[in-house]
């Protein structure tokens, strides 16, 4: 069923969950009229070619209808543990909470204050760079990133407390942007100033693990093509600020009771690199965050936005998964060549997020750039594209259930080595809870910050000098 609202695209593939009945979901394997379904949009001369992937289509229409249903409770569950951590790290630990019931004395969380911790900020509670990465270090920015890019998960009286008395630094802006798809303000990120470097850096707020929006988001597989970048990823550019029946025009007016990503922030950078000829910016997110890192300057270069770019100093992201076909990725590489910007994908050990979607002939995605890749033990590698392209159709499961068990051990081991130093990497109770499921589950345990984070400060400074390795790896 075509459709004006993607008149902009003239190739895309659009899935509506809410179109969909449990009964569409049971028929969609074995059906051969996609054309006449509505929850599933494309141009009627391409619907052979997506007939080939409906058990992908099944995937994601069936994830995004349970995220639907799910919203509520797994938002209400996920308020109530964040509520229930707080409140044992308030009051110092379980024993005291008991001690302090008990005296009438319980501090209780406030969702919204400076302290408050989300989940992500409770299974990593450390909020300073380190004192032994100072700038001019060749690890110092991407240290920088992994820190800015973690906190982006914390309420905005938190950023700005960290910001501004632990990293004496300039909040710019902390935003909460609209979604014109999901008709909800679902993206957040903030803007700060390093005026010790004089670089002001932009980071975007990944997937939050109890909102489903978020999940519906990643696992959306929808795609739209454009005809100068190829195939992206439909639900990171609606995450981005992607206007409803006119995709990515050069300007808009904007409502400012529903703010895009994009064009507000490009507005932003505008506004405060005419300041100064010497200032640059960066980009920076974790997981959902990273792709909308790098989506950033493909739009930049999209609408010709040249001197944005040249002010472009580099684009660090954590977990990132992929964003864009094979035209995408050659599209990009002009970009990084012409504007002379860095690119660095971390990526840690057993970590399934950058190895979504699949780099094979059902998705064709392509990663591009330098990843710099961290096994358990955080030693680094510099390579075209991580061990083990695609996680599940080339792992054992044994190695991955062993290097799980070895990341709970190390967990314990770490701090001991690191002596002095122990208190930045002895790990919270709820990580070790974390690393107990990640023997079950290892590839998600390996996606959070905690490890990034680690792997930016214990790496060697030679792995930034290094030549770019080859691909070695299927």
């Amino acid at each position: 069923m075509a459709s004006q609202s993607h008149k902009f695209s003239g190739n895309y593939l659009v899935l509506r969950p809410n179109e969909v009945t449990l009964f569409d979901l049971f028929r969609l394997p074995w059906t051969h009229e996609l054309e006449k379904k509505a929850f599933v949009e494309c141009p009627p001369e391409k619907f052979r070619e997506n007939l080939r992937r409906k058990w992908l289509i099944f995937i994601s229409l069936s994830s995004q209808k349970f995220l639907l249903h799910a919203a509520k409770p797994l938002r209400w569950f996920g308020e109530k543990l964040e509520t229930w951590v707080n409140l044992v790290s308030l009051n110092h630990n379980i024993f005291m909470l008991l001690l302090n019931l008990l005296r009438g004395k319980v501090i209780m969380p406030k969702r919204e204050s400076e302290v408050f911790l989300s989940f992500i900020g409770s299974l990593d509670s450390r909020v300073e760079l380190d004192k032994n990465i100072k700038p001019g270090d060749s690890r110092f920015y991407g240290a920088l990133a992994a820190m800015a890019a973690k906190i982006s998960y914390e309420n905005r009286a938190f950023v700005e407390r960290i910001v501004r008395d632990h990293w004496k630094m300039e909040l710019i802006g902390y935003y909460n942007f609209w979604n014109d798809y999901q008709k909800k303000r679902n993206t957040q990120a903030f803007m700060v100033h390093d005026k010790r470097t004089d670089m002001i850096v932009v980071a975007f707020r990944g997937t939050e693990p109890f909102n489903a929006d978020d999940w519906s988001t990643d696992v959306d597989l929808s795609w739209y093509e454009l005809d100068e970048m190829g195939k992206i990823h439909g639900g990171f550019m609606k995450a981005l600020g992607l206007v409803m029946e006119k995709g990515w025009p050069l300007n808009i007016e904007q409502d400012n009771s529903r703010p895009l990503a994009y064009y507000t922030l490009r507005e932003k950078l505008r506004e405060q690199l005419k300041l100064n000829n010497e200032t640059k910016f960066m980009l920076t997110g974790h997981s959902l965050g990273g792709a909308l890192s790098i989506l950033f300057p493909a739009i930049l270069a999209l609408h010709k936005e040249t001197w944005l770019l040249n002010r472009l100093e580099g684009v660090y992201t954590f977990g990132q998964p992929r964003v864009g076909d094979k035209k995408f990725k050659e599209f990009m590489e002009i970009q990084l060549h012409n504007h002379d910007f860095r690119y660095l994908r971390y990526v840690y050990c057993n970590d399934v997020v950058p190895r979504t979607p699949t780099d094979d002939i059902t998705f064709l995605y392509k990663h591009f750039g330098t990843c710099l890749y961290f096994n358990s033990c955080y030693k680094g590698k510099k390579l075209q594209e991580q061990p083990h392209k695609n996680f599940i159709s080339q792992f054992a499961w044994l190695p991955i259930f062993l290097n799980a068990l070895w990341e709970l051990v190390r967990g314990f081991i770490l701090p001991l080595i690191k002596g002095p130093d122990y208190k930045d990497y002895k790990e919270s109770w709820m990580l070790m809870l974390l690393r107990l499921w990640g023997l079950a589950f290892p590839g998600l345990s390996a996606h959070n910050p905690q490890d990034y984070v680690n792997a930016t400060r214990l790496s060697s400074r030679r792995i930034y000098h290094q030549p770019q390795l080859e691909d070695q790896h299927p």
